[in-house]
């Protein structure tokens, strides 16, 4: 069996992987996204900010995936997103998801319904892995 050479790339190729969080920037309202978690965490918005990360620190399973697999991993908040794919079709998309970018293009891999139906990180690790 021969390969061509686009089939080639297609698999040594690593895949851009966005994650984009539904919360802002900034080490200000890093703090405030924290005390929302502690004090009221059954109204904070962002299940893939609870997901990944604690209140304080990341979650280890996470940071052992994200640390040890072929992909390349871009994390943004909402308003670093909007600023960085001004004009693209997925600009105000519901929050928080998952794209996979590739030719330069951006495709929904794991949608807000579907990260806020995920408990924990082992869950989001079997979801991005079956999606790819």
């Amino acid at each position: 069996m021969q390969i061509s050479l686009d089939q080639l790339l297609k698999i040594v190729m690593i895949q851009e992987i966005i994650f984009v969080y539904n919360a802002k920037s900034g080490i200000g309202n890093a703090m405030l996204d924290s005390a929302h978690k502690i004090f009221s965490p059954s109204t904070y918005n962002c299940n893939l900010c609870n997901i990944t990360f604690g209140v304080f620190t990341e979650d280890n399973v996470w940071k052992k995936f994200r640390s040890t697999n072929n992909l390349e991993l871009q994390f943004l908040h909402k308003d670093e997103f909007k600023k960085k794919f001004v004009g693209n079709e997925f600009v105000n998309t519901t929050l928080p998801v998952i794209f996979k970018k590739e030719k330069g293009e951006l495709t929904p891999l794991i949608a807000a319904d579907e990260l806020n139906d995920l408990k924990n990180s082992v869950e989001l690790i079997a979801t991005i892995k079956a999606k790819l």
